[in-house]
């Protein structure tokens, strides 16, 4: 099974046991309200706070690089911050904060380090190991599980959006 789709089930597990929080039973449209409202706060705050970033970013998981190449870390910082906001970010608190249980599909495959999820290669901690292969800089970091891509993928618009050249959703057949 693999490692999001097992997270989800763990999810909705304790959602179920927690039945009495209505954050997690409200209808989706108001789901839906919530997460772009969301969704475009964060964004205001990432782009007020753009030219600090680079330290924020080389304290918080000590990348000392951020800050001796600050007018190219403020860039890519640039370049991912308008990546995110052109809707992984309502994804993230539309299906993983606010968490929608309608939208975990089973998933099969592996990571092939293309790069692609990462924003289609925009992400600012995703650096290149060799031709054609990427790493996630923070991959490590124990502050990358409140990120969007410790869920990837979780459906097929996840692989759809980015391309995803080993990732599928297992289609289920009716038995009977």
């Amino acid at each position: 099974m693999h490692v999001t789709r097992l997270t989800l089930l763990v999810h909705q597990f304790v959602m179920f046991q927690n039945n009495n929080d209505l954050l997690f039973h409200e209808p989706l449209v108001l789901k839906s309200k919530r997460s772009d409202k969301a969704a475009s706060a964060v964004t205001f705050v990432l782009q007020v706070i753009t030219p600090s970033l680079p330290l924020v970013a080389a304290l918080a998981f000590w990348k000392k690089d951020y800050l001796l190449n600050y007018q190219q870390a403020l860039k890519k910082i640039r370049i991912h911050v308008r990546a995110i906001s052109d809707g992984p970010l309502q994804h993230y608190f539309r299906n993983i904060f606010f968490f929608n249980d309608k939208v975990s599909e089973p998933i099969t495959g592996h990571c092939s380090q293309c790069g692609n999820c990462c924003l289609n290669r925009q992400c600012f901690f995703l650096e290149q190991s060799e031709p054609d292969k990427y790493i996630c800089g923070i991959y490590n970091s124990p502050l990358r599980r409140f990120s969007n891509c410790s869920s990837f993928p979780i459906n097929s618009h996840d692989i759809e959006r980015y391309r995803c050249p080993t990732y599928s959703v297992i289609r289920l057949q009716s038995v009977g």
